[in-house]
């Protein structure tokens, strides 16, 4: 039996869970359950996060370590000593290719409870886009409110997963989970070191910059894209009505001479 399928099979009845209970928490069938504890298959990567997640242990842990000698009580202190890594919940297509989970507005009150459930990113929408580097994760926030403006409401800003604050770049824009303040996008700065704050600010200026607790934070995106279903207005700098209608109007009469 290898290092995971033992892992797998002791973690599920430390829990007291049957292969069904299990299968139920991480999404898959109770076939591939007993195919993962019999060593006849290994887990795909989403799944192998999913479990990660669910036992509360390091996909690292799961891969390398002999954890079936140890109780909860032990794998829990393992987990403190690597730093309680947080393992993030994705969800791939059939040929391993993440998706990008989008978080509608409705929906987003309850990813601050739901963001590592792979229940609930599994009924959110989801899809691809060819253009995004592949050596990242994703995910995708439907904006409230006009405290980003010109960002509007029911913008949707696609962000980069962040894999700690000290990749944050102060005056940026991102997409900041916390526990108090749920989901918000805002400009970051970083005074960590300082004062253990990130500081929020909004591009509409009727909105005051806040603070939050470094601590309070549980994931981090670095804006990338946006998708929005308001095409921009020309502003008065642009050519106006008048002087569109009279470029039209010369690029007929160059049409009707070619003809000619």
């Amino acid at each position: 039996m290898s290092t995971i399928s033992g892992n797998i099979k002791h973690l599920r009845k430390q829990h007291q869970w049957t292969q069904g209970d299990f299968a139920d928490r991480i999404g898959i069938k109770r076939s591939l359950v007993g195919a993962y504890e019999e060593g006849r298959a290994d887990p795909r990567l989403n799944n192998l996060l999913n479990m990660s997640k669910v036992f509360r242990v390091s996909v690292d842990n799961l891969l390398t370590k002999d954890l079936t000698r140890m109780d909860l009580k032990a794998i829990e202190a393992l987990n403190e000593a690597d730093g309680n890594m947080k393992v993030l919940s994705i969800t791939v297509d059939q040929d391993d290719n993440e998706y990008i989970d989008l978080i509608p507005q409705k929906a987003s009150a309850g990813y601050l409870n739901g963001y590592a459930d792979p229940h609930y990113l599994e009924e959110m929408p989801k899809f691809q886009l060819p253009n995004l580097p592949r050596n990242a994760t994703y995910r995708a926030f439907e904006i409230t409110g006009d405290s980003m403006l010109p960002i509007k409401p029911g913008t949707v800003v696609i962000g980069e997963y962040m894999e700690g604050l000290t990749n944050i770049r102060s005056g940026k824009c991102y997409i900041v989970l916390s526990k108090e303040e749920g989901v918000v996008y805002k400009r970051v700065f970083d005074y960590t070191q300082e004062h253990g704050q990130l500081f929020l600010v909004s591009d509409n200026k009727a909105y005051s910059p806040y603070r939050i607790d470094a601590s309070d934070v549980i994931e981090v995106w670095e804006a990338k894209a946006f998708i929005s279903m308001d095409i921009p207005e020309s502003s008065e700098d642009d050519l106006n009505f008048d002087d569109l209608k009279n470029i039209v109007l010369e690029l007929q009469k160059e049409i009707i001479k070619l003809k000619n």
